[in-house]
């Protein structure tokens, strides 16, 4: 049983009948919006919690500047250590005793789905986690209230599908988290092979428990591919970073976007040289700590509220900057549901958004029907060189 099953099985014991809404609205005063969610604040995933923090000091900088519609928001984060049964309890407490209006923000797709249909339940929106799987953005039809933010995975991984497919004689591993996240991506990634998809000679899966992926690690170099997929989180990423390294393997390397943050690479360039150099991966998000984003009008905001707001953050970790850009998205749909909010017309807002959203690269719009809600459907291709990721080629679809 995966760990969402578990954690799923251990909340449907817990029906939501004591949240039945009356006519006010939880969270909501003539003052405050309380909004909450998780983050992996510790444990395997504890550079996501970065998502939180950033979040939360682009939240204060808002309230400085008037708050939303005359109020200021509120934002509970709490550790979930990125397991499923702990998001569950957190989430429990953030709605039958925090009373916050909305659940905002959650980290993981496993996180994500153990909670929508507690929230779906109780009709309380769960919008812009960080998740990209099919299972929230596919159907939006059967779980109304639950909204991710991340493109798709799929659509991720067939975008390295197909440009793995012009490469010629490829020979293609691919290291996977075994949970939706993983799966999707590695989904994805056949898709976009298309007839090439018989070029993958070699999978193999990794908890996200797991303290090691070394065997992992040591069958996918045995199979003789030249092109890694990382469809893997950043603990483990740089894990694989480093164990190719130690086998004196330099193959082709494909790496989830959701690994590229400055701060990750910097680890994996430190420990294993120019190895990273070449690596592929998409990105959506502006990169506050390319000198080509210095002059950027979102990229100068984000380092004075970081210094203001959140002063022992570091601004290479751009987890901080994703962080506003989601929150900056939250506030939009906020304003968009009036003087008066109920949670209905958070809902209605955050599915009609058609927002430019400073934070995202040129091109990029935060986009939403009530029939599609991937926010994002739109990531540009991009290489590491040496120290930054350098654009490649224009913008491709990702929804």
């Amino acid at each position: 049983m995966t760990r969402a099953l578990v954690a799923l099985a251990a909340f449907a014991v817990a029906a939501p009948a004591a949240l039945a809404g009356s006519g006010a609205q939880p969270g909501v005063s003539s003052s405050t919006i309380t909004i909450g969610g998780t983050v992996p604040i510790t444990g395997p995933a504890a550079l996501f919690g970065s998502v939180g923090r950033g979040a939360d000091a682009y939240f204060k900088y808002v309230n400085a500047h008037g708050g939303v519609n005359g109020r200021k928001i509120k934002y509970v984060y709490l550790d979930d250590a990125y397991d499923p049964s702990r998001t569950v309890q957190l989430t429990r407490q953030l709605v039958e005793q925090e009373h916050v209006f909305a659940v905002f923000n959650t980290v993981g797709t496993d996180n994500n789905l153990a909670i929508r249909d507690y929230l779906n339940a109780a009709k309380v929106p769960q919008l812009f986690g960080g998740t990209g799987t099919a299972k929230i953005g596919d159907d939006p039809s059967a779980h109304p209230w639950t909204m991710g933010y991340l493109p798709s995975f799929r659509a991720e991984g067939a975008i390295y599908g197909r440009s793995i497919a012009a490469v010629k004689n490829a020979k293609v591993a691919v290291l996977y988290e075994d949970s939706d996240f993983g799966k999707d991506m590695t989904s994805g990634l056949r898709k976009g092979l298309g007839a090439k998809a018989s070029s993958i000679v070699s999978t193999q899966a990794y908890e996200p428990t797991d303290a090691s992926i070394d065997s992992q690690m040591s069958s996918l170099h045995a199979s003789g591919a030249n092109v890694l997929v990382l469809n893997a989180t950043p603990q483990y990423a740089i894990l694989a970073y480093l164990a190719a390294h130690k086998f004196g393997w330099r193959p082709r390397i494909y790496v989830s976007s959701v690994c590229i943050s400055p701060n990750v690479m910097d680890i994996v360039r430190a420990s294993v040289g120019g190895l990273a150099d070449g690596s592929l991966s998409i990105a959506f998000v502006k990169d506050p700590t390319d000198k080509a984003w210095a002059g950027d009008a979102a990229v100068k905001l984000y380092r004075s509220i970081l210094a203001k707001y959140a002063p022992g953050a570091k601004a290479q970790d751009v987890y901080n900057f994703y962080g506003m850009g989601v929150a900056y998205s939250l506030v939009d749909a906020l304003k968009r549901a009036g003087r008066s909010p109920t949670r209905a017309s958070l809902l209605q807002a955050a599915t009609h958004l058609n927002e430019t959203n400073p934070f995202m690269r040129p091109g990029i719009k935060i986009v939403t029907t009530p029939r599609d809600y991937y926010p994002i459907s739109k990531a540009q291709l991009v290489r590491y060189d040496k120290v930054h990721w350098v654009p490649v080629g224009p913008l491709v679809s990702a929804g």
